[in-house]
């Protein structure tokens, strides 16, 4: 009878202590902050020395395929005396800790509010924190931009396109804010378009090619820029034979990543207008369908002079990260 008992209240203390951690994260507060900004919780002297100089040039380094220099993220600078109540809510943290820990990295989700991501860099020294930043950088990175543009999905959600017919002829789903509008859809090409202010706009296509176009190797990327030339040239021609194409002079980067977890091609670069005075940062993605021997198309673009294009090709990067095939 007295096993019984035990057995009885320790099972109910266990469930108290679940509960309890439910209720923890159930009562955290909702994060904030403008997005692909970071919080840098960081102590005067080190943000003013070496440390900080490495995460500048880590964090704000030029995000790649811009026509001007911009940041891969904003910063500001909290000191650790006034980390406290409203501050610890920022949605993307980095928190570096000097003292006695050995060097370390801890990513750690809603620590203060949420969703949040958090990455703790420790050392003893300045050289262990910044070996400990230079070696996780694509780690930290990562996770953060996995955050930002799960909050922006997040916000677009809110209000969506109606674009149904454009989901099933091409067989996936996306979420597309609905200040963007349909302006060409055919059986096996839509473009979809947000007018911004002054004729400057973001602009999207989706359309798919088969499986066998595109080989893997050293020359993916020009295969890719060959068929996004093709592609703007004869589905969305201008007057007096004026069409867009991948800008010659600046090289295009690529990369692999995942989307619906499904292998995938990214290409950033820039593009210009032949035979007229046009041009903008480009982001195109080839998501590998081998259900059905496809390689789905989804490129996004921005013609914004004048204008920080950061933010705006983050909205096109968020909206295609959506996709779903079904």
């Amino acid at each position: 009878m007295r096993a019984l008992f035990t057995v009885v209240l320790s099972l109910m203390l266990l469930s108290c202590g679940e509960e309890k951690k439910e209720d923890n994260q159930k009562y955290l507060p909702a994060s904030n902050g403008n997005l692909n900004t970071i919080s840098v919780v960081i102590d005067n002297q080190l943000w003013e020395a070496n440390v900080g100089e490495t995460i500048r040039n880590i964090f704000a380094a030029p995000l790649t395929g811009l026509p001007l220099d911009e940041p891969l993220f904003s910063m500001r600078q909290i000191p650790p005396q006034v980390f406290n109540d409203f501050a610890t809510r920022s949605r993307i943290i980095l928190k570096i800790e000097k003292g006695t820990t050995e060097p370390s990295l801890k990513i750690v989700n809603e620590a203060f509010a949420k969703p949040q991501t958090v990455a703790v860099v420790g050392g003893k020294t300045n050289q262990d924190i910044i070996d400990q930043l230079e070696a996780n950088k694509d780690k930290i990175i990562d996770a953060f931009n996995k955050e930002e543009v799960k909050e922006k999905q997040r916000r677009i959600k809110l209000s969506l396109l109606d674009d149904e017919a454009m989901e099933s002829k091409l067989g996936f789903t996306v979420n597309i804010p609905s200040a963007y509008r349909i302006s060409k859809a055919s059986e096996d090409f839509f473009w979809i378009r947000k007018n911004l202010s002054n004729s400057k706009t973001i602009e999207l296509m989706f359309y798919e090619v088969p499986l066998n176009t595109i080989a893997k190797g050293d020359s993916t990327v020009v295969t890719m820029v060959k068929m996004r030339n093709e592609t703007t040239k004869t589905k969305i021609p201008g007057e007096d034979n004026i069409y867009m194409a991948v800008e010659d002079a600046y090289a295009p980067s690529m990369f692999e990543t995942i989307i619906d977890n499904k292998p995938a091609i990214e290409v950033r670069g820039l593009w210009e207008m032949q035979g007229f005075t046009m041009a903008g940062p480009f982001i195109t993605y080839a998501i590998e369908d081998k259900v059905n021997n496809r390689y789905l198309i989804a490129d996004g673009y921005v013609y914004a002079p004048s204008l920080d294009k950061r933010d705006y090709i983050f909205e096109l990067e968020a909206i295609i990260k959506s996709i779903k095939i079904n």
